[in-house]
Formats: C-alpha cells, structure tokens, sequence
C-alpha cells in the first residue's frame, strides 16, 4: 500500500460533495462512493495500490454524473474535474495522477487492468454493483481480493 503526500481528504470529500449536481441520496451518490472507498482500501492493503489514488477515485469517479441515467462520458468528465482540483485540493506526482485519471475516464467500459492501482479501483467499484440490480462477474475483476470477494459470495457475483 502506498501514499503520496497528505491529503486532506475530509476536505477534498465535503468540496467534491458540495459540486456534486446530483442526487446526493441517489444509487450514484456519495454513499455508493464511501462504499467504493472502503472496498477499494480492502483491496489496497492487500495488493499495494496507491491509497491516496483509491480514495480520489472512490470521491471522483460518479461525482460528475447529472442524474442515474446512463451516461458513458461521465467518467472522462471526472478525470477532467480531477484536473482542475489538483493542485488546489489535493496533489499527486505525475505518474499518480496519470493512474487517477486512468481509472476515472475507463471505469464503465468493461475493462480488467493488471495495474494494482487501477484494479482497486475498478474492483471497489464494481463489487457495489448490485445496488443497480447488476450481478458482478468474476470476469471483470482485475484484483485477487476482488476475485476472491466475488466468490465469498455466491450469491453476489456471477461467473459470466
């Protein structure tokens, strides 16, 4: 598990918070992203993804959603918003920030990452899809503790 310097996060959470123009109660919302956050530090501790980028994705990756209809883009508007906070709410060197905005921009599309960092985050999110009535697959895991989650419940994650 790695860190960068610190951040502030209960800060970072309330702004991003504060600018979400969404439901704050909806599937989408802040609470789907503190459970994105305590699923991705599960998986950070054990395959030694970036924290401080696990937590900015679980903050960023839906905050910039309008409502929960389908919106393919709004991951690259996260990674865009990401841009505009660095440096004034939280700072990550160069490769840190290149894996933020990776797994903010991608993490709709399906895709499995060897990347630690960005399979956390993936994972984390993923393994919370059954508040919108999706079954997670095995097969979009990126993460042994994401695999491993999947399997400790059965009922939960589908091998297809």
């Amino acid at each position: 598990m790695t860190t960068s310097s610190p951040i502030d996060f209960d800060a970072a959470w309330a702004q991003i918070i504060r600018e979400f123009r969404g439901d704050p109660d909806s599937i989408h919302g802040p609470p789907h992203w503190r459970r994105v956050e305590q699923n991705g530090l599960k998986i950070a501790a054990s395959n030694g993804a970036s924290v401080d980028v696990v937590r900015l994705f679980a903050a960023l990756h839906d905050s910039c959603r309008q409502d929960d209809s389908f919106e393919l883009h709004h991951g690259e508007l996260a990674a865009q918003y990401a841009l505009v906070l660095r440096g004034k709410l939280f700072d990550l060197d160069d490769d840190s920030f290149e894996l933020l905005q990776h797994a903010c921009k991608w993490h709709t599309h399906g895709k499995v990452s060897t990347d630690p960092t960005i399979g956390a985050c993936w994972d984390a999110d993923r393994l919370d899809l059954t508040r919108v009535g999706i079954e997670p697959s095995h097969r979009f895991m990126s993460t042994e503790l994401g695999k491993r989650l999947c399997s400790s419940r059965p009922k939960l994650c589908s091998d297809g």
